[in-house]
């Protein structure tokens, strides 16, 4: 029996297809690696939110190349800008100063700028595979976060924005945690 050859058009096709698979494969196997940290780390935390955790962390630019340490520095990242974007909220919706001293958004926004400063430092520590202390600086912005929250209890002016930012600071900061402490586990086998 001779083989016939393939029809010129599935010759050129056949690349083609290869190319898509093998770019498919990847996209996948990325996407798996923020799908699957993200279910151990609910697994081995109650406090994390799965679904959240993918949301958040596959959208990341940093997320599809990372391991489960770079997702860890991922969510102290994603702290960081959330911090950010509070101090934008409390500029557009506090006032600023009031007279003799320095006002109630002077004060929530100088929290925030030390939440955000805190993950920032926790990405470091991360970075820096020091996790008790990267663990301790994302435990740090929790506790600011609550201070700020407190802050605006006591002034009986909770804005949504802020609350929303408060409930977001603690669930990534679980999910940190969470992937922090999955990294010994991975990089000990």
């Amino acid at each position: 029996m001779t083989m016939r050859p393939l029809p010129q058009l599935v010759q050129y096709l056949l690349p083609v297809v290869g190319a898509l698979a093998l770019i498919g494969c990847v996209v996948v196997g990325a996407s798996a690696t923020v799908v699957t940290t993200c279910r151990a780390a609910a697994d081995s935390d109650a406090r994390v939110d799965y679904g959240f955790c993918v949301a958040e962390l596959g959208m990341h630019r940093e997320s599809p190349d990372a391991d489960v340490w770079g997702l860890a520095k991922v969510a102290a990242l994603t702290g960081v800008n959330n911090a950010d974007n509070a101090v934008y909220d409390i500029k557009a919706l506090l006032p600023a100063k009031r007279p003799g001293g320095a006002g109630a958004g002077e004060v929530r926004e100088r929290l925030y700028d030390s939440v955000g400063f805190a993950f920032a430092e926790a990405d470091d520590e991360i970075n820096n595979r020091r996790y008790a202390a990267g663990k301790g600086k994302v435990a740090e912005a929790v506790s600011l976060a609550r201070q700020c929250d407190d802050a605006l209890a006591k002034a009986a002016a909770v804005p949504s924005p802020l609350a929303q930012h408060s409930s977001y600071n603690v669930r990534i900061a679980n999910i940190c945690t969470a992937i922090t402490n999955l990294i010994k586990a991975v990089f000990s086998r």
